[in-house]
């Protein structure tokens, strides 16, 4: 077995700093570390070959110093390791780096390529499964367990979806995407450092990969940066004091006044359909996406988007709907903002695999040749988006939090990186532009029941082969709460000062007051196993943007923290006053939670109940 493992050298976030004078981030003296992920990929990628046999190259793209993440991987225990470093690289995007990644695996016959979900620092998700589609290979994404059949040349996975797990199968060659549940994090020992040096790296060149040195770096890439700036997010840092009733009491009708009590809005309006094109161009196309048979919120989100940036150029909005018996969807698209719904339905989409639905959408972009295409940011969407894309050769821009226009007419797609502490404008150089959006950024259009939508059908041209399948499910009430992250408009966050989770009923009474707030925790809690990781926020969790977020025993550290940038209230109750959460909050309370919290449920009740 031979086993590659993309590793990506990454600056410590937390360490980040921005400079407004030359809008650049200071990076002198910050320290540099391979990727968490990566890490996780290369130790499972070690495991497999202690079953298998083989060996384990690690292998990255970056400048000079990038040397020193793969002396890590040698030390961990990896074979050998290969280094494309050359100018020509520098300034590509995913797709670019893809390529050159794809080229280098091409020169040796890898059973199975493994990489971290996404990178700590762009957090995008996409060069791995743009490897697979350069490849024409199979990939599984946000694989959580993985065994390797060596002799049947098969991978058993499970993997993360937004509603549970999944079981899934496929032959080599592949590329999966690993979770830290994938393995346990461990450091390299003095003396494997030391034998690491003895161990061979071998530098590639562009030229080494190709005669044509525009496929790389920037001239090879399809997105471009147009800049930095800087997130900002002032907190109001008001604490609480006093007896636990009256601190409670004052901290309620603070939130009162803050309106962060009320119902997340929804903006009434009502729109206009936009004339249709002759040939069908010069539309924005949103992939609808549901959840147990329910149209997911951010698909309305998208929609709202969608009629924002289509109205100066009166440009349609098409709803894609795919799957099978999903034409029920259309009525719902159209009172949200759809001109035009094209659905593919069959029962060949019945099931979600990146094949059949890379093979549709691929098709249909090819045939109707849209503006722009939106896809949500959820585990589907971050699978299927860089696979369409790196397909097509088109610039796609992953997790982004809003889109706009320019005064050329350009979508303007901005993304946030290393934690959020920046936000990058970003270009597509091609057509259609292709982003992947964050639920919870947008607000969806007022429901209007009388708009109608023609309806339109997408057909599948020709049947793809499918190289994953899924042999099992895993859902059930706690995976499904954790989809609601994305959707309501509270959210309760849990740290291990809750002590245990034999407590977490205890806080069941402020949820139900919250009008059934979703529940976010953090990494020590998932690590812990209280709740399944698909609630955790933060760095290398999701990031969230309730309208009203209350941490309940939360240190407050930046890998946390970061995950609730963008909410709007953030609530924070701890016994330590000197708790760095307080300095993030907008209202804090110093107390026993065990105290507070039924009295906040109580409080909250009184002044939610209708009169």
């Amino acid at each position: 077995m031979k086993y590659a493992v993309l590793i990506k050298q990454v600056p410590d976030v937390s360490q980040l700093e921005f400079d407004p004078q030359t809008r650049r981030l200071r990076r002198e003296g910050v320290r540099l570390e391979v990727s968490s992920f990566d890490v996780r990929a290369l130790i499972r990628a070690l495991e497999l070959r202690g079953e298998t046999g083989g060996e384990v190259v690690a292998l990255t793209m970056g400048p000079p110093q990038a040397r020193e993440a793969l002396v890590h991987c040698l030390a961990l225990g990896a074979d050998r390791a290969v280094h494309l470093v050359d100018p020509a690289f520098a300034g590509s995007d995913t797709l670019a780096t893809a390529r050159a990644l794809a080229l280098a695996l091409r020169r040796e016959a890898f059973d199975l390529v493994l990489c971290g979900k996404c990178s700590v620092d762009a957090e995008t998700g996409q060069v791995g499964p743009q490897v697979a589609e350069l490849l024409d290979w199979a990939q599984i994404t946000a694989v959580r367990r993985l065994d390797v059949d060596a002799r049947r040349r098969r991978v058993k996975a499970e993997r993360e979806t937004d509603s549970g797990f999944e079981s899934v199968e496929c032959n080599f060659p592949a590329v999966l995407s690993i979770t830290e549940d994938a393995a346990a994090e461990r450091f390299p020992k003095r003396a494997e450092k030391e034998a690491a040096k003895a161990k061979p790296i071998v530098e590639v060149t562009a030229g080494d990969l190709s005669a044509d040195a525009a496929i790389f770096g920037v001239a090879g890439s399809p997105t471009c940066v147009e800049g930095l700036e800087t997130v900002e997010v002032v907190r109001e840092r008001k604490m609480f004091d006093g007896e636990p009733e009256t601190a409670v009491t004052a901290l309620v009708a603070a939130l009162a006044a803050r309106n962060a009590l009320d119902p997340a809005p929804t903006a009434a309006v009502t729109t206009t359909p936009h004339p249709a094109r002759a040939d069908g161009s010069a539309a924005i196309w949103v992939l609808a996406e549901d959840l147990e048979g329910k149209l997911r919120r951010v698909t309305l989100e998208l929609l709202g988007k969608a009629h924002e940036l289509a109205d100066p150029s009166r440009a349609r909005v098409a709803a894609i709907v795919l799957g099978h018996g999903v034409h029920a969807h259309a009525t719902e698209l159209a009172a949200h903002g759809a001109d035009d719904v094209l659905v593919c339905d069959d029962p060949l989409l019945e099931d979600y695999s990146t094949d059949a639905y890379a093979s549709v959408l691929a098709d249909a972009i090819t045939d109707r040749r849209p503006q722009v295409v939106l896809l949500p940011s959820t585990v589907r969407g971050r699978d299927l988006a860089p696979r369409v894309a790196a397909r097509l050769s088109l610039g796609l821009t992953g997790d982004a939090i809003d889109l706009s226009v320019d005064g050329q007419g350009r979508l303007v797609q901005w993304k946030p990186a290393f934690g959020g502490n920046i936000v990058a404008p970003i270009l597509s150089r091609t057509l259609p532009a292709m982003a992947t959006v964050r639920p919870g950024m947008l607000h969806p259009l007022g429901r209007d029941t009388r708009r109608q939508a023609t309806i339109g059908e997408l057909r599948i041209r020709e049947a793809p082969a499918i190289r994953t399948l899924v042999t099992g499910r895993e859902v059930d009430a706690r995976f499904e709460s954790a989809a609601e992250l994305d959707e309501k408009p509270a959210a309760v966050g849990i740290g291990m000062g809750l002590g245990g989770p034999e407590n977490l009923a205890r806080i069941e009474p402020l949820i139900a007051a919250l009008g059934g707030a979703a529940v976010a925790i953090t990494r020590d809690v998932a690590d812990a196993r209280w709740l399944p990781r698909q609630h955790q926020v933060g760095l290398t969790g999701r990031a969230i943007s309730p309208r009203l977020y209350v941490a309940i025993g939360i240190k407050g550290v930046f890998e946390h923290m970061v995950g609730v940038r963008k909410a709007g209230t953030i609530v924070a109750i701890n016994k330590n006053p000197k708790a760095p959460i307080f300095a993030q909050a907008d209202l804090g309370l110093a107390a026993d939670w065990a105290v507070a919290v039924p009295l906040l449920a109580t409080a909250i009740a009184a002044v939610k109940r209708p009169a």
